[in-house]
């Protein structure tokens, strides 16, 4: 299968290199959200991950976010 892409193959397929190993995908209030974990321990957002157009819409849900509580 030929994939033609302006996207590096790392970033394709991240699980080869260890950058992404303290990223998960979580459930939070109901919605699937992609985070990482910061050095506090703190989850901070990567990418909401939902199919229903308002939950972009919550400020909660926006990339670089906090999670308050999980």
């Amino acid at each position: 299968m030929t994939l033609y892409t302006p996207m590096t193959e790392s970033e394709i397929f991240p699980e080869q290199n260890n950058q992404n190993s303290n990223r998960l995908v979580i459930n939070h209030q109901n919605r699937s959200v992609y985070v990482e974990k910061n050095k506090a321990g703190n989850y901070q957002i990567v990418q909401l991950l939902s199919t229903d157009p308002k939950d972009f819409m919550d400020p909660e849900y926006q990339p670089g976010s906090i999670l308050s509580s999980q």
